[in-house]
Protein backbone atom coordinates (compact mmCIF):
# COMPACT_ATOMS: atom_id res chain seq x y z
CA UNK A 1 0.00 0.00 0.00
CA UNK A 2 2.80 2.09 0.49
CA UNK A 3 5.76 0.61 -0.97
CA UNK A 4 7.96 2.98 -2.74
CA UNK A 5 5.63 5.49 -1.97
CA UNK A 6 6.68 8.71 -3.84
CA UNK A 7 3.88 11.47 -4.77
CA UNK A 8 2.60 13.64 -6.95
CA UNK A 9 2.47 15.90 -9.59
CA UNK A 10 5.53 18.62 -10.23
CA UNK A 11 5.59 21.91 -8.58
CA UNK A 12 6.92 25.27 -9.78
CA UNK A 13 10.41 25.05 -7.42
CA UNK A 14 11.47 23.14 -4.63
CA UNK A 15 13.33 25.64 -2.67
CA UNK A 16 12.53 29.49 -1.42
CA UNK A 17 13.31 31.81 -3.50
CA UNK A 18 17.32 31.85 -2.49
CA UNK A 19 19.41 34.94 -1.37
CA UNK A 20 22.68 33.69 -1.97
CA UNK A 21 26.03 34.99 -3.75
CA UNK A 22 25.97 34.64 -7.90
CA UNK A 23 27.66 31.47 -9.06
CA UNK A 24 31.25 31.28 -9.36
CA UNK A 25 32.35 31.69 -12.94
CA UNK A 26 34.84 29.03 -13.44
CA UNK A 27 35.34 26.04 -16.12
CA UNK A 28 36.22 22.66 -15.42
CA UNK A 29 38.11 22.89 -12.37
CA UNK A 30 37.92 21.35 -9.10
CA UNK A 31 34.64 23.76 -7.94
CA UNK A 32 33.12 22.90 -11.08
CA UNK A 33 33.59 19.37 -10.26
CA UNK A 34 32.23 19.82 -6.68
CA UNK A 35 29.59 21.07 -7.65
CA UNK A 36 28.51 18.53 -9.93
CA UNK A 37 29.25 15.99 -7.05
CA UNK A 38 26.79 17.69 -4.80
CA UNK A 39 24.28 17.45 -6.83
CA UNK A 40 24.44 13.79 -7.95
CA UNK A 41 24.72 13.08 -4.23
CA UNK A 42 21.22 15.09 -3.42
CA UNK A 43 19.36 13.44 -6.56
CA UNK A 44 20.38 10.00 -5.42
CA UNK A 45 19.38 10.57 -1.70
CA UNK A 46 16.30 11.98 -3.05
CA UNK A 47 15.45 9.37 -5.06
CA UNK A 48 16.02 6.84 -2.63
CA UNK A 49 13.86 8.87 -0.25
CA UNK A 50 10.54 8.56 -2.41
CA UNK A 51 11.01 11.25 -4.87
CA UNK A 52 8.74 10.61 -8.09
CA UNK A 53 10.13 10.98 -11.84
CA UNK A 54 8.97 14.85 -12.42
CA UNK A 55 9.58 15.68 -9.59
CA UNK A 56 12.64 15.05 -8.74
CA UNK A 57 13.60 16.23 -12.64
CA UNK A 58 12.20 19.61 -11.20
CA UNK A 59 14.63 19.57 -7.97
CA UNK A 60 17.93 18.74 -10.50
CA UNK A 61 17.47 21.49 -12.42
CA UNK A 62 16.50 24.12 -10.15
CA UNK A 63 19.20 23.35 -7.93
CA UNK A 64 21.75 22.87 -11.12
CA UNK A 65 20.81 26.22 -12.11
CA UNK A 66 21.37 27.70 -8.61
CA UNK A 67 24.81 26.32 -8.59
CA UNK A 68 25.63 27.63 -11.71
CA UNK A 69 25.18 24.64 -13.66
CA UNK A 70 23.14 23.49 -16.83
CA UNK A 71 21.38 19.91 -16.89
CA UNK A 72 19.48 18.38 -18.74
CA UNK A 73 18.28 15.17 -16.58
CA UNK A 74 16.64 11.58 -16.96
CA UNK A 75 14.88 9.69 -14.42
CA UNK A 76 13.38 6.27 -14.10
CA UNK A 77 13.00 4.31 -11.35
CA UNK A 78 16.15 2.65 -10.92
CA UNK A 79 18.61 4.64 -13.19
CA UNK A 80 18.96 8.56 -13.33
CA UNK A 81 20.76 10.10 -16.35
CA UNK A 82 21.69 13.64 -16.71
CA UNK A 83 24.32 15.77 -18.49
CA UNK A 84 25.67 18.84 -17.10
CA UNK A 85 27.15 21.91 -18.68
CA UNK A 86 29.16 25.39 -17.69
CA UNK A 87 26.96 28.34 -19.71
CA UNK A 88 30.26 30.28 -18.83
CA UNK A 89 32.70 28.05 -21.38
CA UNK A 90 31.85 27.17 -24.68
CA UNK A 91 29.43 24.76 -26.02
CA UNK A 92 31.24 21.51 -25.41
CA UNK A 93 34.10 21.92 -23.76
CA UNK A 94 32.57 21.47 -19.98
CA UNK A 95 29.74 19.12 -20.94
CA UNK A 96 29.79 16.44 -18.42
CA UNK A 97 27.24 12.79 -18.86
CA UNK A 98 26.68 10.88 -15.55
CA UNK A 99 24.71 7.51 -15.20
CA UNK A 100 23.48 6.28 -11.62
CA UNK A 101 22.04 3.19 -11.17
CA UNK A 102 19.63 3.25 -7.92
CA UNK A 103 17.18 0.64 -6.28
CA UNK A 104 13.98 1.32 -6.27
CA UNK A 105 13.00 4.14 -3.62
CA UNK A 106 11.28 4.05 -0.41
CA UNK A 107 9.56 6.91 1.91
CA UNK A 108 11.95 8.18 4.34
CA UNK A 109 10.57 11.62 5.53
CA UNK A 110 13.21 11.84 7.84
CA UNK A 111 16.21 11.71 6.05
CA UNK A 112 13.93 13.37 2.87
CA UNK A 113 13.56 16.80 5.43
CA UNK A 114 17.25 16.37 5.83
CA UNK A 115 18.42 16.52 2.90
CA UNK A 116 16.09 19.33 1.74
CA UNK A 117 17.21 21.04 4.26
CA UNK A 118 20.95 20.50 3.09
CA UNK A 119 20.50 21.20 -0.30
CA UNK A 120 18.50 24.72 0.36
CA UNK A 121 21.31 25.71 2.88
CA UNK A 122 23.91 24.88 0.70
CA UNK A 123 22.29 26.72 -2.72
CA UNK A 124 21.36 30.17 -0.48
CA UNK A 125 24.68 29.87 0.42
CA UNK A 126 24.53 29.32 4.12
CA UNK A 127 26.52 26.20 4.16
CA UNK A 128 29.08 25.35 2.09
CA UNK A 129 29.10 22.64 -0.76
CA UNK A 130 31.93 20.48 1.12
CA UNK A 131 30.02 20.57 4.02
CA UNK A 132 26.56 20.19 2.49
CA UNK A 133 28.32 16.80 0.77
CA UNK A 134 29.48 15.99 3.99
CA UNK A 135 26.15 16.36 6.02
CA UNK A 136 24.24 14.19 2.82
CA UNK A 137 26.78 11.30 3.43
CA UNK A 138 26.27 11.06 6.75
CA UNK A 139 22.99 10.49 6.29
CA UNK A 140 23.77 6.56 5.46
CA UNK A 141 23.92 6.24 8.77
CA UNK A 142 22.56 2.60 9.11
CA UNK A 143 19.55 2.35 11.66
CA UNK A 144 20.03 1.36 15.14
CA UNK A 145 18.71 -2.20 16.79
CA UNK A 146 15.94 -0.64 18.37
CA UNK A 147 15.36 1.50 15.61
CA UNK A 148 14.64 -1.85 13.31
CA UNK A 149 12.81 -3.68 16.47
CA UNK A 150 10.06 -0.18 16.83
CA UNK A 151 9.80 -0.23 13.04
CA UNK A 152 9.11 -4.53 13.27
CA UNK A 153 6.13 -3.57 15.91
CA UNK A 154 4.67 -0.86 13.27
CA UNK A 155 4.10 -4.06 10.86
CA UNK A 156 2.06 -5.67 12.87
CA UNK A 157 0.33 -2.34 14.34
CA UNK A 158 -0.36 -1.58 10.90
CA UNK A 159 -1.96 -4.78 9.83
CA UNK A 160 -3.51 -4.69 13.32
CA UNK A 161 -5.00 -1.41 12.95
CA UNK A 162 -6.44 -1.85 9.18
CA UNK A 163 -8.13 -5.00 10.64
CA UNK A 164 -9.54 -2.86 13.45
CA UNK A 165 -10.64 -0.22 10.42
CA UNK A 166 -12.09 -2.94 8.90
CA UNK A 167 -14.30 -3.56 12.23
CA UNK A 168 -13.20 -7.39 12.41
CA UNK A 169 -13.41 -9.47 15.49
CA UNK A 170 -10.88 -9.66 17.56
CA UNK A 171 -9.67 -12.92 16.94
CA UNK A 172 -8.81 -11.54 12.89
CA UNK A 173 -7.47 -8.48 14.66
CA UNK A 174 -4.69 -10.76 16.39
CA UNK A 175 -4.20 -12.96 13.84
CA UNK A 176 -3.38 -9.93 11.09
CA UNK A 177 -1.37 -7.91 13.67
CA UNK A 178 0.44 -11.82 14.36
CA UNK A 179 1.27 -12.06 10.66
CA UNK A 180 2.33 -8.58 9.98
CA UNK A 181 5.26 -8.87 13.05
CA UNK A 182 6.42 -12.04 11.43
CA UNK A 183 6.47 -10.32 7.73
CA UNK A 184 8.27 -7.25 9.72
CA UNK A 185 11.18 -9.95 11.16
CA UNK A 186 11.26 -11.30 7.55
CA UNK A 187 11.47 -8.02 5.76
CA UNK A 188 14.57 -6.82 8.40
CA UNK A 189 16.07 -10.51 8.15
CA UNK A 190 15.86 -10.05 4.13
CA UNK A 191 17.99 -7.08 4.56
CA UNK A 192 21.63 -7.37 3.00
CA UNK A 193 20.47 -10.76 1.53
CA UNK A 194 19.92 -9.80 -2.14
CA UNK A 195 19.13 -13.26 -3.03
CA UNK A 196 16.26 -13.22 -0.98
CA UNK A 197 14.84 -9.78 -3.01
CA UNK A 198 13.02 -11.07 -5.89
CA UNK A 199 10.64 -14.06 -4.37
CA UNK A 200 10.09 -11.60 -1.04
CA UNK A 201 6.63 -10.70 -1.87
CA UNK A 202 5.50 -14.38 -3.02
CA UNK A 203 7.61 -15.61 0.57
CA UNK A 204 5.06 -13.02 2.24
CA UNK A 205 2.21 -14.07 0.94
CA UNK A 206 3.02 -17.72 1.49
CA UNK A 207 3.47 -16.90 5.48
CA UNK A 208 0.15 -14.85 5.87
CA UNK A 209 -2.09 -17.50 3.45
CA UNK A 210 -0.90 -20.31 5.97
CA UNK A 211 -0.76 -18.66 9.07
CA UNK A 212 -4.83 -17.66 8.24
CA UNK A 213 -5.57 -21.05 6.85
CA UNK A 214 -4.26 -22.46 10.30
CA UNK A 215 -6.81 -19.88 12.48
CA UNK A 216 -9.73 -20.32 10.42
CA UNK A 217 -9.15 -24.66 10.60
CA UNK A 218 -8.31 -25.36 14.04
CA UNK A 219 -8.98 -22.16 16.23
CA UNK A 220 -12.30 -20.65 14.55
CA UNK A 221 -14.00 -18.89 11.51
CA UNK A 222 -12.59 -15.92 10.11
CA UNK A 223 -13.06 -13.29 6.98
CA UNK A 224 -9.79 -15.32 5.25
CA UNK A 225 -9.02 -13.19 2.26
CA UNK A 226 -9.72 -9.94 4.33
CA UNK A 227 -7.00 -11.06 7.27
CA UNK A 228 -4.47 -12.07 4.43
CA UNK A 229 -5.11 -8.46 2.88
CA UNK A 230 -5.00 -6.68 6.09
CA UNK A 231 -2.04 -9.05 7.12
CA UNK A 232 -0.01 -7.40 3.66
CA UNK A 233 -0.69 -3.75 4.31
CA UNK A 234 2.70 -3.04 4.88
CA UNK A 235 3.78 -4.94 1.02
CA UNK A 236 0.69 -3.89 -0.76
CA UNK A 237 1.64 -1.10 -3.79
CA UNK A 238 -1.33 0.96 -3.59
CA UNK A 239 1.40 4.34 -3.43
CA UNK A 240 3.50 2.67 -6.20
CA UNK A 241 -0.07 2.32 -8.58
CA UNK A 242 -0.88 6.49 -7.63
CA UNK A 243 2.51 7.26 -8.62
CA UNK A 244 2.51 5.17 -11.80
CA UNK A 245 -0.17 6.93 -12.98
CA UNK A 246 0.59 10.48 -11.44
CA UNK A 247 3.84 9.94 -13.65
CA UNK A 248 2.16 8.83 -17.06
CA UNK A 249 -0.57 12.25 -16.38
CA UNK A 250 2.76 14.50 -16.30
CA UNK A 251 4.57 12.98 -19.47
CA UNK A 252 7.09 10.53 -17.67
CA UNK A 253 5.75 7.24 -19.60
CA UNK A 254 8.65 5.84 -19.30
CA UNK A 255 9.25 6.01 -15.26
CA UNK A 256 4.94 5.59 -15.00
CA UNK A 257 5.24 2.38 -16.93
CA UNK A 258 8.02 0.63 -15.28
CA UNK A 259 6.56 1.90 -11.59
CA UNK A 260 3.41 0.38 -13.09
CA UNK A 261 4.67 -2.67 -14.12
CA UNK A 262 6.72 -2.93 -10.80
CA UNK A 263 3.58 -2.11 -8.72
CA UNK A 264 1.48 -5.14 -10.74
CA UNK A 265 4.02 -7.56 -10.83
CA UNK A 266 3.99 -6.78 -6.60
CA UNK A 267 0.73 -7.97 -6.17
CA UNK A 268 0.86 -11.07 -8.64
CA UNK A 269 4.05 -12.30 -6.27
CA UNK A 270 2.03 -11.47 -3.59
CA UNK A 271 -1.36 -13.42 -4.89
CA UNK A 272 1.23 -15.88 -5.82
CA UNK A 273 1.93 -16.54 -2.60
CA UNK A 274 -1.11 -16.80 -1.17
CA UNK A 275 -2.83 -19.10 -3.43
CA UNK A 276 0.30 -21.40 -2.85
CA UNK A 277 -0.55 -21.24 0.58
CA UNK A 278 -4.07 -22.28 0.31
CA UNK A 279 -3.26 -24.98 -2.31
CA UNK A 280 -0.93 -26.53 0.37
CA UNK A 281 -4.09 -26.56 2.69
CA UNK A 282 -6.19 -28.18 0.25
CA UNK A 283 -3.79 -31.12 -0.27
CA UNK A 284 -3.20 -31.43 2.86
CA UNK A 285 -7.08 -31.95 3.40
CA UNK A 286 -7.22 -28.83 6.03
CA UNK A 287 -10.67 -26.78 5.61
CA UNK A 288 -10.34 -23.24 6.52
CA UNK A 289 -13.74 -21.93 7.89
CA UNK A 290 -14.79 -18.85 6.33
CA UNK A 291 -17.33 -16.41 7.40
CA UNK A 292 -18.09 -13.18 7.14
CA UNK A 293 -18.70 -10.81 10.01
CA UNK A 294 -17.79 -7.51 11.54
CA UNK A 295 -19.27 -6.75 14.98
CA UNK A 296 -17.20 -4.13 16.56
CA UNK A 297 -18.43 -1.40 17.62
CA UNK A 298 -17.68 2.27 15.86
CA UNK A 299 -15.29 3.26 18.92
CA UNK A 300 -12.45 0.47 17.91
CA UNK A 301 -12.72 2.17 14.50
CA UNK A 302 -11.92 5.47 15.97
CA UNK A 303 -8.98 3.50 18.09
CA UNK A 304 -7.42 1.71 15.01
CA UNK A 305 -7.40 5.14 13.00
CA UNK A 306 -4.94 6.31 15.76
CA UNK A 307 -3.03 3.46 16.12
CA UNK A 308 -2.54 3.51 12.25
CA UNK A 309 -1.40 6.83 12.15
CA UNK A 310 0.98 5.64 14.62
CA UNK A 311 2.16 3.02 12.97
CA UNK A 312 2.62 4.96 9.28
CA UNK A 313 4.51 7.46 11.26
CA UNK A 314 7.03 4.74 12.40
CA UNK A 315 6.71 3.01 8.98
CA UNK A 316 7.56 6.40 6.96
CA UNK A 317 10.82 6.73 9.72
CA UNK A 318 8.91 10.52 10.31
CA UNK A 319 11.70 12.69 12.81
CA UNK A 320 9.86 13.17 16.42
CA UNK A 321 8.48 16.69 15.50
CA UNK A 322 6.79 15.93 12.26
CA UNK A 323 5.20 12.70 13.92
CA UNK A 324 1.74 14.60 15.19
CA UNK A 325 1.51 16.15 11.51
CA UNK A 326 2.11 12.80 9.91
CA UNK A 327 -0.70 11.34 12.81
CA UNK A 328 -3.12 13.71 11.44
CA UNK A 329 -2.97 13.63 7.99
CA UNK A 330 -3.17 9.85 8.09
CA UNK A 331 -6.43 10.27 10.03
CA UNK A 332 -7.59 13.65 8.26
CA UNK A 333 -7.58 11.40 4.78
CA UNK A 334 -9.42 8.80 6.06
CA UNK A 335 -12.32 10.52 8.16
CA UNK A 336 -12.52 13.23 5.37
CA UNK A 337 -12.84 10.12 2.54
CA UNK A 338 -15.08 8.23 5.07
CA UNK A 339 -17.65 11.12 5.45
CA UNK A 340 -17.22 12.71 1.57
CA UNK A 341 -18.00 8.57 0.71
CA UNK A 342 -20.75 8.96 3.21
CA UNK A 343 -22.51 12.03 1.81
CA UNK A 344 -21.41 11.64 -2.07
CA UNK A 345 -20.11 8.02 -3.11
CA UNK A 346 -17.12 6.32 -2.23
CA UNK A 347 -15.09 7.19 -5.55
CA UNK A 348 -15.95 11.15 -4.54
CA UNK A 349 -14.95 10.64 -1.07
CA UNK A 350 -11.79 9.38 -2.15
CA UNK A 351 -11.12 12.90 -4.87
CA UNK A 352 -11.96 15.29 -2.00
CA UNK A 353 -9.57 13.88 0.81
CA UNK A 354 -6.80 13.73 -2.31
CA UNK A 355 -7.46 17.46 -3.05
CA UNK A 356 -7.92 18.26 0.54
CA UNK A 357 -4.48 16.20 1.33
CA UNK A 358 -2.56 17.69 -1.12
CA UNK A 359 -3.45 21.36 -1.16
CA UNK A 360 -2.71 21.08 3.02
CA UNK A 361 0.73 19.36 2.22
CA UNK A 362 1.36 22.54 -0.20
CA UNK A 363 0.13 24.92 2.56
CA UNK A 364 2.69 23.24 4.80
CA UNK A 365 5.18 23.68 2.50
CA UNK A 366 4.72 27.27 1.71
CA UNK A 367 4.20 28.48 5.30
CA UNK A 368 6.40 25.46 7.75
CA UNK A 369 9.21 25.67 4.88
CA UNK A 370 9.62 22.01 5.03
CA UNK A 371 8.66 19.49 2.81
CA UNK A 372 5.05 18.83 1.75
CA UNK A 373 5.58 15.37 1.85
CA UNK A 374 5.08 15.12 5.04
CA UNK A 375 1.45 15.93 5.26
CA UNK A 376 0.81 14.50 1.21
CA UNK A 377 1.90 10.92 1.62
CA UNK A 378 0.33 9.84 5.07
CA UNK A 379 -2.73 11.89 4.17
CA UNK A 380 -2.81 9.39 1.09
CA UNK A 381 -1.71 6.60 2.33
CA UNK A 382 -5.29 4.83 3.37
CA UNK A 383 -6.90 5.96 0.14
CA UNK A 384 -4.75 4.27 -2.26
CA UNK A 385 -6.07 1.16 -4.20
CA UNK A 386 -3.59 -1.54 -3.14
CA UNK A 387 -6.12 -3.97 -1.35
CA UNK A 388 -8.70 -3.72 -3.35
CA UNK A 389 -6.04 -4.69 -6.24
CA UNK A 390 -4.54 -7.89 -4.32
CA UNK A 391 -8.99 -8.74 -3.12
CA UNK A 392 -9.34 -8.53 -6.79
CA UNK A 393 -6.67 -10.44 -7.86
CA UNK A 394 -7.15 -12.94 -5.27
CA UNK A 395 -10.83 -13.47 -5.86
CA UNK A 396 -9.99 -13.99 -9.60
CA UNK A 397 -7.30 -16.72 -8.72
CA UNK A 398 -9.90 -18.57 -6.34
CA UNK A 399 -13.07 -18.58 -8.57
CA UNK A 400 -11.56 -18.33 -12.12
CA UNK A 401 -14.02 -15.80 -12.96
CA UNK A 402 -12.96 -13.23 -15.50
CA UNK A 403 -16.16 -11.30 -15.03
CA UNK A 404 -14.78 -10.47 -11.23
CA UNK A 405 -11.16 -9.58 -12.75
CA UNK A 406 -13.09 -6.83 -14.57
CA UNK A 407 -15.27 -5.46 -11.69
CA UNK A 408 -11.48 -5.55 -9.48
CA UNK A 409 -9.71 -3.70 -12.19
CA UNK A 410 -12.49 -1.17 -12.69
CA UNK A 411 -12.85 -0.84 -8.68
CA UNK A 412 -8.71 -0.22 -9.10
CA UNK A 413 -9.42 2.98 -11.66
CA UNK A 414 -12.09 4.54 -10.31
CA UNK A 415 -9.66 4.66 -7.26
CA UNK A 416 -6.60 5.45 -9.24
CA UNK A 417 -8.86 8.36 -10.91
CA UNK A 418 -10.16 9.78 -7.89
CA UNK A 419 -6.85 10.23 -6.41
CA UNK A 420 -5.15 11.43 -9.11
CA UNK A 421 -7.35 14.20 -10.06
CA UNK A 422 -7.43 15.03 -6.10
CA UNK A 423 -3.52 15.51 -6.65
CA UNK A 424 -3.83 17.68 -9.85
CA UNK A 425 -6.57 19.46 -8.40
CA UNK A 426 -5.38 20.41 -5.12
CA UNK A 427 -1.69 21.35 -6.57
CA UNK A 428 -4.00 23.89 -8.63
CA UNK A 429 -6.03 25.06 -5.67
CA UNK A 430 -3.66 26.16 -3.44
CA UNK A 431 0.56 25.92 -5.83
CA UNK A 432 3.74 25.00 -3.86
CA UNK A 433 6.72 26.97 -3.66
CA UNK A 434 8.52 23.22 -3.37
CA UNK A 435 8.63 20.05 -5.29
CA UNK A 436 9.06 17.44 -2.53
Amino acid sequence: MFRAMHTSPVQPSDFPTPTMPQPVKAGPEPGYAQRIAFVLELVRRLHLYGTTAQRLEAIIVLVSQRMGLECQPWVSPTGIVMNFNDPTMPPGESEITRVIRVPLGEVDLRRLVEADRIAEDVTCGRMGIADGHAALQQLDEEPRLPSRALHVLACALASGSVAGLLRLPWLEIATGALVGLVIGLFEELRRGRPRLAEASDAIAGIVAGTLAVLVASFIAPINLNTVIIASLIVLLPGMALTNAVNELTSQHLISGSARFAGAVTTVMKLTVGTAIALAVATHLGLEPQVRAWRPQPEWLEWAALISAGVAFAVLFRAQWRDAPVVIAAAMAGYLISRWGGLAWGGVAGVFIAALVVTAAGNAYARWVNRPGAVVRVPGIILLVPGSTSLRGLMTLVQQQDAAIGQQAVLAVLNVLLALLAGLLFGNLLLPTRRNL
